[in-house]
């Protein structure tokens, strides 16, 4: 996905998280096209103006990854050794036996992911805040190198994504679960080797940050574009 940059109070329920659109996302893109074509066309039907072949190609790819997420969550698969299998497995089965009923699931949970992104995502203009962003910039770089290498991060990663749908947060599951272990890293030192009891704490950490989230209103996604970027629905 793209570079994402949080700025998470350690004492507060809320959580800005700062993001990024040139950023690379770390996570690998499944294999489902057909969903993705689905999305798009819901997308599309919902929002006529939405470029998802350019300006809001991210828009779209974010989307795509939220319902996945949705998906893993609801079928129960997070945990799974084989869950992007599994996950592609059971798509195509629910495809080939109720195409309808799929396009029909579809369509609402779009619905759903269009309110939440209207409640937590909010555009800036590139110089808006600038001196904010070079503070969280700094903060994330401090870590970049220990996320990068902490043992089970995918899984990690997967839990806190786990904890924030089950509580409602739809939206940017990828870009929240990042930030907010991330955040658990920042008093860390650099390129540091976790024991596994350390490792259980980080991620009970970051799970309870996730929960609070829906406690709190307002933006959490705070999306850096330039002035000829399309405003998506508000």
């Amino acid at each position: 996905m793209s570079s994402r940059i949080a700025v998470l109070e350690e004492y507060q329920t809320k959580v800005n998280t700062l993001l990024l659109l040139n950023m690379n996302l770390e996570r690998k893109r499944r294999p489902m096209n057909f969903i993705e074509q689905m999305l798009a066309e819901s997308l599309q039907n919902k929002n006529p103006q939405l470029d998802l072949e350019g300006t809001d190609k991210k828009v779209l790819r974010i989307a795509c990854e939220d319902i996945l997420n949705f998906l893993k969550v609801y079928w129960k698969l997070i945990g799974q050794e084989i869950v992007e299998i599994e996950l592609t497995e059971k798509i195509r089965q629910y495809y080939e036996e109720n195409p309808e009923e799929l396009i029909e699931f579809v369509n609402l949970w779009t619905g759903m992911w269009i309110r939440k992104w209207g409640e937590r995502v909010k555009l800036l203009l590139a110089q808006e805040n600038s001196e904010r962003w070079k503070e969280a910039n700094a903060r994330l770089a401090k870590v970049e190198s220990t996320w990068r290498r902490l043992q089970n991060r995918n899984e990690i990663e997967d839990m806190i994504i786990n904890a924030l749908i089950k509580n409602g947060e739809i939206c940017g599951t990828y870009i929240l679960a990042e930030n907010l272990l991330k955040n658990e890293l920042v008093s860390y030192t650099d390129g540091k080797i976790f024991t596994k009891e350390e490792l259980l704490t980080l991620t009970n950490k970051a799970i309870k940050k996730a929960k609070q989230l829906s406690q709190s209103k307002g933006p959490l996604i705070f999306v850096k574009v330039d002035r000829k970027f399309f405003q998506f629905i508000k």
